[in-house]
C-alpha cells in the first residue's frame, strides 16, 4: 500500500508530465508569452514554486519594466547610467524577480546565454538559495524544452553555460573577486546589524570601493541594488545622498502622496493616502497586525522606505525615563489634544487623535501621566474628550487646537460647549511642528521629562524618536502643546474659557 507521501509524489509527477506535454505541443505559444519578463514569471512560477499560487500585483510589473529597460539598453539610450535601486518592503517577491527570474529570462527568452551575473547578499545562505533556485529553473525539463541552455559547470553557488555565461553568488562582505555584466546586490544589510555603525560602515565602504570594479564593462554593465531600508545611512542612503546616478524605484507598503515614486518609465498609480502596495498578499488586516508588532521605527524603514534614526532626530529614546509611581509635588496638570485633521480617504483609516496629560512638579520636572489615542472620527472623538475630562477631574486644564478659518473655530466651539465646568481653552498653532516641539526636546535631553509607566509608553517613545521623519506626529504635537502651556505660568483667568 503506497504511503501518502508516495501518492503525493506520484500526483506531482503526473501533473509535471502533463504540463511538459502541453509545453511541447504549444511551445511557440509559451515562448511568445515569455517574451516579457512578467509573462515569463507567470509561466515559470509553477516550475519554481509548485506548492504556491502566483499572486500578481502591479508592483511586479513595475519591477519587471525597469529590469527590462536594463536588458534593452533603455537607460543608456536616455543618457542615464545603467544602474537601478529598488526599495520595496520584505515579502514582495523582490529576490525571486531580480535574482532568479530575471537572469533566467535573459539567458533563455531573450537569447543572452553569454551574460554573466555576480550576485551578493549579506547572508551567504540567501545568496546560495537564490543561485540554487535559478540553477534548478534553468535545468528544469520545462525550461530545457523551450530554451536548451547547456551548463558545463553546475555548482551550488557558481555555474556556467557553454556560451561562457555564468552566475557566481557570494556573501556581500566577500565581494572582492569575480566580475559580471550584471552585479546584483540583494539586501546588503541584515536587520540585526544595520544599526551597528561599524557593521554598517563596513558594508557601505565595500559598496563604494568594490562594486564598480566588479563590472565587465564600466559603461554598459549594470548594477542593481534591491533592498528594504534599514537605516538612513545604509547602502540606499549612500546611493541617494551621494547622487550616484541610480534610477530609483521606491514603493512603500502604504502610499504617501507627497513621496510618490516617479521614474523615466513609471509613476506610482496609487492615489489615496495609505493605499496598500500588494493587498493580494498583504491585506489591511495583515499590514496593521505586522505594524503593531514591528513598531514605528521598523515600519518607517522596512515598510515605508524612509528610515529615521532609532535614536531620533529631535528626540532620543534614552532621554525618557519611565517611572512606576507618580512623583510628589505636581503643582499643575494639563491635557492637550491634537485632533485628526481630515476625514479618511476611501480605503484608508482616519488620522490619529491624541490627548497627552502632563504635569509639572515644583522642582520643574515634567511628567507625562497618560496618553489617550484613537482613530475614531466626529462625535466619537468629542465623546472621548468629554469622558476623559470627567476621568481627569475639573482640576486638570484642557487645551485644544483651533484650525484657521470658520470651520476650525466652529469645531473648537462645539468641543468647548460640551465641556461645561472644565477649564478648557482653544489656541491657534503658530510656527512649524519642529519649532513647537523644540523646547520640549531641550527639557527631555536635560532629563527633566518623566513618563509614568503605562501601555502607551512604547508607542509614545517610538513616535517621538522618529519625529520629524516618522509617519505620525499627533502625540508629538499634543505633548509639545502640553509642555508649552505648562512651561508658561498661566495668568489669572476664569475657570471656564470660551472663544
Amino acid at each position: 500500500m503506497p504511503t501518502l507521501t508516495q501518492l503525493q509524489a506520484e500526483k506531482a509527477r503526473r501533473e509535471r508530465d502533463r504540463h511538459l506535454e502541453h509545453v511541447r505541443k504549444n511551445s511557440d505559444l509559451v515562448r511568445a508569452r515569455c517574451q516579457s519578463l512578467h509573462g515569463f514569471i507567470r509561466e515559470a512560477w509553477s516550475i519554481l514554486e509548485p506548492a504556491s499560487v502566483f499572486l500578481d500585483g502591479w508592483h511586479i510589473r513595475a519591477i519587471c519594466l525597469h529590469l527590462e529597460a536594463i536588458t534593452n539598453g533603455e537607460f543608456l539610450a536616455m543618457g542615464r547610467d545603467n544602474r537601478l535601486l529598488i526599495n520595496v518592503p520584505p515579502g514582495t517577491m523582490k529576490s525571486l524577480i531580480v535574482s532568479v527570474f530575471w537572469p533566467a529570462w535573459e539567458w533563455g527568452p531573450r537569447g543572452l546565454p553569454s551574460m554573466r551575473y555576480l550576485t551578493a547578499s549579506y547572508n551567504e545562505g540567501y545568496a546560495k538559495r537564490d543561485a540554487r533556485k535559478m540553477r534548478d529553473l534553468v535545468t528544469s525539463e520545462w525550461y530545457q524544452a523551450l530554451w536548451p541552455i547547456e551548463l558545463i559547470r553546475a555548482g551550488e553557488t557558481s555555474f556556467e553555460t557553454k556560451d561562457r555565461g555564468g552566475r557566481e553568488a557570494k556573501p556581500f562582505v566577500s565581494l572582492t573577486g569575480g566580475r559580471g555584466d550584471r552585479v546584483i546586490i540583494d539586501d546588503p544589510h541584515s536587520t540585526e546589524t544595520a544599526e551597528s555603525e561599524s557593521e554598517r560602515d563596513t558594508t557601505t565602504r565595500i559598496f563604494r570601493e568594490s562594486i564598480t570594479s566588479r563590472l565587465n564593462d564600466p559603461v554598459k554593465s549594470a548594477i542593481i541594488v534591491v533592498m528594504q531600508r534599514l537605516h538612513e545611512k545604509d547602502v540606499s542612503g549612500q546611493i541617494l545622498a551621494l547622487k550616484l546616478g541610480y534610477t530609483h524605484l521606491m514603493l512603500p507598503m502604504e502610499f504617501e502622496p507627497e513621496r510618490r515614486c516617479v521614474t523615466p518609465l513609471f509613476e506610482d498609480p496609487r492615489t489615496a493616502d495609505g493605499e496598500l502596495l500588494f493587498p493580494e498578499r498583504f491585506p489591511r488586516s495583515t499590514v496593521d497586525r505586522d505594524k503593531a508588532t514591528m513598531g514605528g521605527y521598523a515600519v518607517a524603514g522596512q515598510f515605508q522606505q524612509r528610515p529615521a534614526p532609532r535614536e531620533g532626530g529631535l528626540f532620543k529614546r534614552g532621554w525618557f525615563k519611565v517611572i512606576d509611581d507618580e512623583p510628589v509635588g505636581i503643582t499643575s496638570r494639563l491635557r492637550r489634544w491634537d485632533l485628526a485633521a481630515t476625514l479618511p480617504a476611501k480605503g484608508k483609516e482616519p488620522d490619529w487623535t491624541a490627548g497627552v496629560l502632563m504635569g509639572v512638579t515644583d522642582d520643574k520636572r515634567f511628567v507625562v501621566l497618560d496618553v489617550k489615542r484613537t482613530r475614531d472620527v466626529g462625535h466619537v472623538i468629542r465623546s472621548m474628550i468629554e469622558t476623559t475630562a470627567e476621568q481627569d477631574g475639573p482640576g486638570v486644564r484642557i487645551r485644544i487646537p483651533q484650525d484657521p478659518g470658520q470651520a476650525g473655530k466652529d469645531q473648537a466651539q462645539i468641543i468647548i460647549n460640551s465641556l461645561t465646568g472644565f477649564a478648557v481653552q482653544a489656541e491657534r498653532e503658530t510656527g512649524s511642528k519642529e519649532t513647537r516641539a523644540e523646547s520640549f526636546a531641550i527639557q527631555a535631553e536635560a532629563g527633566n521629562v518623566l513618563l509614568l509607566r503605562g501601555a502607551w509608553n512604547e508607542a509614545f517613545i517610538d513616535e517621538l524618536s522618529n519625529f520629524p521623519a516618522g509617519q505620525f506626529d499627533d502625540q508629538v504635537d499634543a505633548a509639545a502643546g502640553a509642555f508649552n502651556a505648562l512651561a508658561v505660568k498661566p495668568a489669572r483667568q476664569p475657570r471656564i474659557r470660551t472663544l
